[in-house]
């Protein structure tokens, strides 16, 4: 495997396609109903049905799309609502604690960052892609002083 490839989860992604699909389906039921058999489901309830279905996709979609991009110069982590780049000397540690959702990572600022991207849900597979990680983080130590 590609040491620099992109870090996504596999069970989180599956069951956010599936829900999206679903979300796509009851969504397309709804308004066909809405014409023929819901006399009063009117435009109103319609636009609102539609908006926060797509509120929904939005965010659904987003958590398919997680990922952990690793490159020399660091590592870009996009969450689910926010983005962010790393440098490799910013990261402290690798944190993938028992009981914990997702990988953290330990910064130089004192500050922690998810990496929605390793996911426990995905067992040994989350396991070692928190291994890959560690060891990426170790390959771009700076050395000793």
């Amino acid at each position: 495997m590609d040491r620099l490839a992109p870090f996504r989860p596999r069970n989180a992604r599956r069951v956010a396609w599936a829900l999206l699909a679903l979300v796509g389906i009851a969504v397309a039921g709804l308004m066909v109903a809405s014409f023929t058999t819901l006399a009063e489901f009117g435009w109103v309830d319609r636009v609102l049905t539609v908006l926060f279905a797509g509120a929904g996709a939005v965010i659904i979609h987003r958590q398919a799309t997680v990922v952990a991009i690793p490159h020399e110069a660091g590592l870009r982590i996009r969450n689910l609502f926010v983005t962010t780049e790393l440098e490799w000397a910013q990261i402290v540690r690798v944190n993938f604690t028992r009981g914990h959702p997702w990988v953290t990572l330990d910064l130089s600022d004192g500050d922690t960052v998810a990496v929605m991207a390793i996911q426990s849900a995905d067992g040994e597979r989350g396991l070692a892609e928190a291994r890959r990680l560690a060891d990426l983080v170790a390959a771009h130590e700076p050395p000793d002083a």
